[in-house]
């Protein structure tokens, strides 16, 4: 199975659009927009079978009308708390979408980002929208923290080798958020030295793996010894909910003030 991330909505949410393909076969992952999937689609000589939907925010479906318009037998897989009319197959956690015969993808409920997230995986990529993104994690926007952490968890529980695609590229401005928090993590420094970020080109391949996420993402590393002792001299409660809220507000809070934006990373770590 091929993947290849397109760049949709750019300046303005950044989002990736990951499509999926084998064989003339496609599937399209939370297609914020359509102009770019058709003519994608077009020029590889592509059918659409489906598109997975991981929860109800624009950026993540407004393309889908038009894709179904293209391709009207492609089927649309949605989480089941989705109220999105153009969803066809709703889908909880323990559900599989078979894409192939030898390929499917499993389902996970992830709220916390929204009430109603839901990520893909299986045994080799892992699918996770906005509650995860590379070096991240997204906004508390209609879920609460307590599930956004039970989430997170969920997510860090499964293997380090799977492939990570999020459906944003913020990479480098949650670099910039990790290394203050955590500026003696070693596998974080070489990361940065090492990250190079093209967008909005097209990606083939994952943003990163599970597994250096593990190693070098705050939001996985929330109840680790040291952020932990930071979180708790901000205020936190020794509780997996308030540990993980209190990282949250930190992160949104120096995203509001902008004291970030002028960070140059390489200088920071060299």
């Amino acid at each position: 199975m091929k993947i290849t991330g397109l760049p949709a909505l750019v300046g303005s949410y950044d989002n990736y659009i990951w499509v999926l393909y084998q064989n003339q076969q496609a599937w399209v992952v939370d297609p914020g927009e359509s102009e770019q999937v058709l003519a994608f689609l077009q020029q590889q000589g592509l059918q659409l079978q489906g598109v997975l939907v991981t929860h109800f925010h624009h950026d993540h479906v407004n393309g889908i009308g038009a894709l179904k318009a293209a391709y009207p037998h492609a089927t649309v897989y949605g989480p089941e708390l989705t109220p999105n009319p153009l969803i066809e197959i709703r889908v909880k956690e323990g559900d599989r979408v078979a894409l192939t015969d030898d390929f499917a993808l499993n389902v996970l409920f992830t709220p916390g980002h929204t009430e109603d997230h839901v990520s893909y995986y299986n045994d080799t990529v892992l699918f996770c929208g906005d509650t995860l993104f590379s070096g991240g994690c997204g906004r508390k926007f209609t879920g609460t923290f307590a599930q956004f952490a039970d989430s997170i968890l969920k997510l860090r529980a499964l293997p380090d080798q799977l492939g990570f695609y999020s459906a944003h590229e913020y990479t480098l401005s949650n670099l910039k958020f990790a290394y203050l928090v955590e500026p003696g993590n070693a596998a974080l420094r070489q990361r940065i030295l090492e990250s190079r970020i093209l967008y909005p080109e097209p990606l083939e391949g994952p943003q990163s793996t599970l597994g250096l996420e593990k190693a070098t993402n705050p939001f996985l590393r929330f109840d680790t010894p040291q952020i932990k002792a930071q979180l708790l001299q901000r205020g936190a409660q020794d509780t997996t909910e308030s540990l993980f809220k209190t990282l949250r507000e930190w992160k949104d809070d120096l995203d509001q003030s902008g004291a970030l934006d002028h960070v140059n990373l390489q200088e920071e770590v060299q």
